[in-house]
């Protein structure tokens, strides 16, 4: 029997790896910030501080998969909605600026 091929091979370059691990230092060493530029709080998060490595390896052109985003489907949806009867809105408040006390 024939030995299956793997396909798609590495999902992160080796310059990506490098990004997140010098993150995860700065984050242990508490000079880890957020924001652009780094003018945010410091990052705690394990998960923010992997995040910012990639962030930083797509930067510099590092082999790293896109962000996923919440893309719309292709197909259009329909709209189904039924049509509510419509009520008119009553106002229960009385208006007090209108009229002044006396006393």
């Amino acid at each position: 029997m024939a030995a299956r091929k793997k396909s798609g091979g590495r999902k992160y370059g080796k310059a990506a790896g490098k990004r997140v691990e010098s993150a995860m230092r700065r984050r242990k060493k508490g000079t880890l910030r957020s924001g652009p530029g780094g003018k945010g709080g410091k990052v705690k998060s394990r998960k923010q501080a992997i995040a910012i490595g990639l962030s930083e390896a797509r930067e510099k052109g590092a082999k790293v998969p896109r962000k996923k985003t919440g893309r719309k489907s292709s197909r259009k949806k329909t709209s189904t909605r039924k049509k509510t009867s419509t009520r008119k809105k009553s106002s229960s408040r009385k208006k007090s600026s209108s009229r002044k006390k006396s006393s």
